[in-house]
């Protein structure tokens, strides 16, 4: 493995490998840590690449360490990534209120143009270009003609639009909870404002009920959504019908309501399984 990825440590995870590196990104202009999981098929061949984006106050392990998704990916013969949320370390603007939903863990997956963000926060390209390169260029047993992606609440937005805006590279996208449509909500006006600036004709492109209304359907990328109707922030916040209504009745869009479930990585690790088999059936 080159250099340039420093193993941080390494645990054995039903029969795989759950790992855990740093590295400096030039895109981010900081050093970054992810986790990559690779299940056991992983010995022997070139395994699928399933992205993980979390969502606001997180980082990479939160999902690692709560979710339970490697089960279900050693059987599936999956490997899962899983970036930060933002970038972080000395000299990395926050929120000068400290508040957790801008500014350090909560990149909102957006290539910032206005300042002090636009220095470091370029999440979009730091998750589909710089990451899968840095990774393409190791020594890891990686088929990156076979890749998936999916995320909760802003890790779900994350890959909604990721995943939309890149049709070529990921076949199928999930989502736990996602907010939807960003420049509806007071997470995501707050984010857009402060990240891209006051026109909100530039929020668009990273706005998923948007980028569904423009998409060519004919190249439809399958979505696949689960969410809890007990969730806190359900209205206020993630308004999934907003993305519903805006796609058309043919799109590939499977949407799952759960009674009694919440946003906490309780309804995450209740269904993750059926998140990564459906993942895994277009792959």
């Amino acid at each position: 493995m080159e250099s340039v990825l420093k193993l941080i440590s390494e645990q054995r995870c039903f029969d795989g490998r759950q790992l855990r590196f740093s590295h400096r990104s030039q895109v981010l202009d900081c050093d970054m840590v992810f986790s990559l999981y690779l299940p056991p098929q992983a010995v022997s061949t070139p395994v699928p690449l399933v992205t993980w984006l979390s969502g606001l106050t997180c980082t990479d392990e939160n999902f690692v360490t709560k979710a339970g998704a490697q089960r279900y990916a050693a059987a599936l013969g999956l490997a899962i990534l899983a970036p930060d949320t933002s970038p972080r370390g000395e000299g990395v603007p926050d929120d000068e209120a400290a508040a957790y939903d801008l500014g350090l863990g909560a990149g909102f997956y957006v290539n910032a143009s206005e300042a002090p963000w636009a220095a470091h926060y370029q999440m979009y390209d730091y998750v589909v270009a710089e990451l899968p390169t840095l990774l393409r260029n190791s020594d890891l047993p990686l088929d990156f003609s076979r890749q998936a992606i999916f995320g909760h609440s802003m890790g779900g937005h994350g890959a909604l639009i990721i995943g939309l805006r890149n049709p070529q590279t990921y076949a199928a996208i999930g989502a736990f909870a996602p907010i939807v449509a960003p420049g509806q909500c007071p997470w995501g006006t707050k984010a857009l404002t402060a990240y891209l600036g006051e026109d909100s004709a530039a929020w668009r492109q990273w706005d998923a009920r948007e980028l569904i209304l423009a998409c060519n359907h004919q190249a439809a990328v399958p979505i696949r959504i689960d969410q809890g109707l007990a969730d806190q922030f359900l209205d206020a916040q993630l308004k999934p019908q907003l993305l519903l209504d805006a796609a058309p009745e043919a799109y590939p869009l499977h949407y799952f309501a759960h009674e009694g479930y919440d946003h906490s990585y309780f309804f995450i690790a209740s269904f993750v399984g059926e998140q990564l088999a459906f993942l895994n059936t277009h792959l």
